[in-house]
């Protein structure tokens, strides 16, 4: 039996408008992802860092002929605005909340209103003031959101607290949120001399374990060695900041085994490499 595609609208996201002729030099000189060179009616993944090069906002940008959509977490919305005001100065543009709904299609490939999201095509599809399409069935945010785990990708608003982690720990590289040859953005030379030594030593992946979801925080153990920590998850299923020099072994929370479920699209390190 076909699998009727599933619709979830995504109360935990909203939409700024930034508009003006100047939103693409503004927005170019700031996001970790090109928009100077970004067709009208695409959409790109990106983040806006600290100036050391941390995560602040996650975010999609949808460009348009005159401005653009950047679709964020909504409890981030009025603090992003905030700080791309401040980042104004002269540059002739306006930011302002949308009132634009977010959602997701996923179990389909193509839906009139909805585009692929950038980070990944298994992800399925995003859309911005759209309607339950015709055979989809609305399901709950909580659906989506597990399939997001099951696919092994990060939710940077809930599993980068705010100026605590880079970008590439929160796999920005591989989901095509930064844009390593568009020039200057802000943190971007801490972001790209971590990718040029290849000194990444810490990443998000998925784990899965037959317990309830451990505290946001809870340690990892290799033996006695911190592996790392638990971040946002649901139905024993949950994104983990792990240490990649510390993956061979048994791996536990409180002396309860986990496993890693690595991602189709993530290499896994190599074997054997030492621990500092």
């Amino acid at each position: 039996m076909t699998q009727s595609p599933l619709f979830a609208l995504l109360a935990s996201r909203a939409v700024i408008a930034v508009e003006g002729p100047d939103w693409r030099v503004f927005l170019q000189g700031l996001l970790t992802q090109d928009v100077e060179g970004q067709a009208s009616g695409t959409i790109r993944f990106g983040g806006l860092l600290t100036p050391q090069g941390r995560l602040l906002y996650d975010l999609f940008i949808l460009a348009g002929e005159t401005g653009c959509w950047l679709d964020v977490a909504a409890v981030h919305r009025d603090a992003l605005i905030q700080r791309l005001t401040l980042y104004r100065l002269r540059a002739k543009v306006t930011i302002s909340p949308s009132p634009l709904t977010v959602s997701a299609l996923w179990e389909t490939d193509l839906a009139e209103g909805f585009l692929t999201d950038p980070r990944l095509g298994a992800l399925g599809l995003r859309g911005y003031g759209a309607a339950l399409p015709g055979g989809a069935m609305e399901v709950t945010e909580a659906d989506y959101q597990a399939h997001r785990l099951a696919l092994g990708v990060p939710d940077p608003a809930n599993d980068a607290p705010s100026d605590t982690t880079y970008p590439i720990e929160a796999n920005f590289d591989l989901l095509n949120g930064i844009d390593f040859k568009k020039g200057c953005f802000v943190g971007q030379e801490t972001t790209s001399r971590m990718k040029r030594r290849g000194t990444i030593k810490t990443r998000m992946l998925p784990i899965h374990f037959d317990a309830p979801l451990p505290a946001f925080g809870a340690e990892i153990l290799k033996g006695d060695l911190r592996a790392g920590q638990v971040l946002s998850g649901q139905d024993g299923r949950a994104m983990a900041s792990m240490r990649l020099d510390r993956m061979a072994g048994t791996l536990t929370i409180d002396g309860r085994p986990i496993q890693i479920d690595w991602p189709s699209w993530m290499e896994p390190p190599a074997a054997g490499d030492p621990e500092p």
